[in-house]
């Protein structure tokens, strides 16, 4: 009589192969996760740049009461965003949480990006996005 199935030692064996396999991709797929809501957040930074820039030449002012003209973008994925403005100046800042909260980056009135933190180090003429990419 022909018994037919897996062994115990074959089982095993595929099991060890899935939990490496798993161990290699996971970090992998966690970093292309963080990468991805940076460049999202980042997207929406440079978005409220261009919205505060728009408020400014149909007021005047960068300010709206006490707060930012256009205010600040909804918060994203992982990250908020909050807004210092006085009538001729403003800086937008967003601030990582959860599995990015390793990230903060700005920009201000002139243009000027800033990364005040990440995994990458921190820059006063660019948001770092990578370790060799700004």
């Amino acid at each position: 009589m022909k018994q037919s199935g897996f062994s115990l030692i074959e089982l095993l064996i595929t099991v060890a192969i899935v939990g490496i396999l798993a161990a290699v991709a996971l970090p992998s797929y966690s970093r292309y996760v963080a990468r991805s809501k940076v460049a999202d957040a980042i997207g929406n930074l440079s978005t409220a740049k261009s919205g505060m820039e728009q408020f400014y030449q149909d007021n005047g002012t960068y300010l709206s009461g006490a707060d930012c003209g256009t205010g600040t973008p909804a918060s994203t994925d992982g990250f908020d965003f909050t807004c210092a403005a006085t009538a001729t100046t403003y800086t937008v800042t967003m601030t990582g949480s959860g599995s990015v909260s390793a990230y903060k980056y700005s920009i201000d009135n002139f243009g000027s990006k800033a990364t005040i933190a990440s995994p990458f180090g921190t820059s006063t003429t660019c948001w770092l996005i990578s370790s060799t990419n700004c």
